[in-house]
């Protein structure tokens, strides 16, 4: 996902603090295809170093299983299975199985706005970009065949994952780093950490606030043209930010976003900038997608039917911005 978020934790630097507060420790890895960064306040940097080693094997555990860039991840060896004709249900782990039934209810929510089957349709455009040409029509068209979150079976039950036809590919690039940031907090919990921050790139999750303050302040970065500075000040939410300021390709003279829309198989063409607020990173991060690619109004509509979700839309238009926010957006916003 696009980075359009920046966080303000304090203005101490890392691993210093008042008497009898926790310290601030800050680390950095790469994982996921981005950096993953983990603030946290510890009691001493023994306990910090422990903690975010372990949330970082957790998220580099996720990578493995989720990613559709190592051949040997459990997502791609499911869909390996369904790869000439339909494997039938497949047993998945609690991880796969979890975020593969969240990425259904979005679906739903949005209408097929987003959507994991993707795949073969983001295969595509990855070549569009290297290529900087348009994927050709008739296999596009094709591929789109093999789209659709009906065309995925979930069976609670027996956990078992069902590819209905034949080719299918599944994409976790929407959601996965919601997920592993939610981890990440789960992990450093275990330690004793309260109060931390995990960021996989534009997908934030925070637990408690920092020492003496109100809660973690995150910036979201404007797009060029946008008159208005925002901070959020959040606790124990998640917050996902996604654009198109620094992923997309110009081809023939139109610039397309890295955000596909499923049911048209083409990436998106209007400038928009979307941030959402919702309780855990794994539904910030998809419910961005339905916010990117739905109608303003109706994204809003959609995103405030859930429990503590929040969206602010900042669309650029040939007359400057509009800006579509939910009724609960206000309540996440910095007062000063």
């Amino acid at each position: 996902m696009t980075r359009l978020v920046s966080f303000l934790v304090l203005l101490t630097p890392a691993g210093v603090s008042r008497a009898g507060d926790p310290q601030r420790f800050e680390y950095e890895e790469p994982h996921m295809g981005t950096k993953v960064r983990i603030v946290l306040y510890a009691p001493d940097k023994e306990t910090a170093d422990k903690a975010a080693k372990a949330a970082f094997a957790r998220v580099e555990e996720l990578n493995r299983i989720m990613s559709d860039y190592l051949a040997d991840s459990e997502l791609m060896r499911l869909c390996q299975k369904s790869e000439k004709e339909p494997a039938g249900p497949v047993k998945a782990s609690n991880d796969l199985f979890f975020v593969l039934s969240k990425a259904r209810a979005v679906s739903e929510l949005s209408e097929g706005a987003f959507d994991v089957t993707i795949g073969p349709v983001v295969r595509l455009w990855r070549q569009a970009r290297k290529d900087r040409q348009l994927p050709d029509e008739d296999v596009l068209k094709e591929a789109l065949k093999r789209v659709g979150y009906q065309k995925m079976e979930l069976d609670p039950k027996a956990k078992t994952v069902n590819l209905k036809v034949a080719g299918m590919r599944l994409d976790l690039g929407g959601i996965a780093k919601g997920y592993a940031a939610d981890e990440g907090l789960k992990v450093l919990a275990k330690f004793g950490i309260t109060s931390a921050l995990v960021a996989a790139s534009g997908d934030i999750a925070v637990s408690g606030a920092p020492p003496g303050r109100p809660g973690w302040r995150i910036d979201i970065a404007p797009l060029p043209g946008d008159r208005e500075k925002r901070q959020l000040v959040l606790t124990d939410a998640a917050v996902s930010t996604s654009g198109d300021a620094e992923q997309f390709v110009e081809i023939r003279g139109v610039r397309y976003s890295h955000i596909v829309d499923p049911r048209t198989g083409i990436g998106l063409t209007g400038r928009r900038s979307v941030t959402v607020v919702a309780r855990h990173g794994i539904e910030a991060d998809s419910l961005t997608k339905v916010a990117s690619i739905l109608p303003a109004e109706k994204a809003v509509e959609k995103i405030d039917a859930i429990e503590g979700a929040a969206t602010l839309i900042v669309v650029m238009t040939a007359k400057g911005e509009e800006v579509k926010q939910s009724k609960r957006f206000a309540g996440y916003l910095a007062k000063e």
